[in-house]
């Protein structure tokens, strides 16, 4: 009877009630509950009463439609944890849907033994937010909403202003089928760039923007961000800056009809087509490494391919795969019509798969081949560049 009675008991503490994992699971949960509620009520005793307060101040001016942790796991010894978590945020008036990131907090117990957060930061393998860089510094320009860290009110306000010219400009070439305005990053140095990119810095060295986004994005995508390199950008004229935001907004604007099937000689030849529009440049003076190489007649054979984009390569080489692709497109702008490259552009992308991508649109759009195609583009870097 009494052995029968110890297994009763052991049965019911093994099958009934929650682990103490469980329950700080739980009380974990709703500290980040509280913690986010307190952010978008911008509440700051109520965020400070559930830890550290450095978010709070470097995340004020962001407007926020949105934020809230998922709690993933947690790891904890004695008096301490580590949670891990999925950050999901909007920005009001430009994020269609959460943007999601990797989180890792370190918590502790107070004297009323309630968990509080000492610290966060980006998980394991994810990439730096720009509040994690500093204090967040925002400017709204008539489309574009620029953030930026370690930057002046008067920087960001150039970066506005030219982010607000190159959305209507994007929109003439491209149509108006799009979002019609975007979101600028503009952390302090290149390092920090990298970090927001979760790659290393001599990745983008000498690479003055580049666009994150979701390919073949669905409308309720969240907002592409553009992220500048404030090193190599803040060298370029006033011209140049132009072109890169034009070029960087393109991206944006083109995102939908950007898929597995399109190459990176179409995209990047695209956005740097709508780019030079208007700027005034000639073949020559917007693409010098290609002009040295066909006057050199060492012009190249055949269309660069994706892996000729590569930041980590040669950076002349990077730079005539960029041109190259600008001229491609230039040319069927020049002999087909600005049209009919729009229609190349989103007919390459509607493909299923990469493979017959572009020989099907130069069939169908343009009526012509891939071999023909690539010979008129030669006979035009000859005449254009030599």
């Amino acid at each position: 009877m009494v052995l029968a009675l110890c297994l009763l008991l052991v049965c019911l503490v093994g099958c009934g009630g929650r682990s103490d994992t469980d329950s700080a699971k739980a009380e974990v949960q709703r500290v980040l509950d509280r913690r986010a509620a307190a952010l978008l009520d911008r509440d700051e005793a109520a965020y400070r009463r559930t830890g550290a307060s450095a978010g709070f101040d470097n995340l004020r001016a962001v407007p926020l439609a949105g934020w809230s942790y998922r709690l993933t796991g947690l790891h904890r010894t004695g008096d301490t944890a580590t949670a891990e978590a999925e950050l999901r945020y909007r920005v009001e008036g430009y994020d269609r849907a959460p943007v999601s990131a990797g989180r890792t907090l370190s918590l502790g117990l107070d004297a009323r033994g309630e968990w509080y957060v000492e610290a966060e930061r980006p998980a394991g393998g994810s990439a730096e937010q720009l509040w994690d860089q500093g204090k967040v510094s925002v400017v709204r320009g008539d489309d574009s909403l620029v953030l930026g860290v370690g930057q002046s009110e008067a920087v960001l306000r150039s970066y506005a202003e030219l982010a607000d010219d190159a959305v209507p400009a994007v929109s003439q070439a491209w149509g108006t089928d799009w979002a019609r305005h975007v979101v600028v990053l503009v952390p302090e140095s290149l390092n920090d760039m990298a970090g927001l990119l979760g790659s290393p810095a001599s990745s983008y060295r000498g690479i003055a923007a580049v666009t994150t986004g979701e390919t073949g994005a669905p409308a309720n995508a969240p907002a592409d961000r553009i992220i500048v390199n404030p090193d190599a950008y803040g060298v370029l004229g006033k011209v140049g800056k132009q072109v890169v935001l034009t070029h960087e907004t393109t991206h944006v604007a083109t995102r939908a009809d950007t898929t597995a099937a399109t190459p990176l000689w179409l995209s990047e030849g695209y956005a740097d087509w709508v780019g030079y529009l208007g700027s005034g440049r000639s073949p020559s003076q917007a693409a010098p490494e290609l002009w040295r190489a066909v006057s050199e007649g060492s012009g190249p054979r055949e269309l660069p391919a994706d892996a000729d984009f590569g930041f980590t390569g040669d950076a002349n080489k990077l730079a005539r795969a960029y041109e190259s692709g600008w001229m491609a497109c230039r040319m069927i702008a020049d002999h087909w019509g600005e049209v009919r490259l729009g229609e190349f552009y989103r007919a390459v992308g509607a493909h299923e798969r990469r493979e017959g991508a572009v020989e099907g649109a130069l069939k169908d759009v343009l009526g012509t081949s891939q071999a023909d195609f690539t010979a008129r583009w030669r006979e035009y870097l000859r005449a254009q560049l030599g």
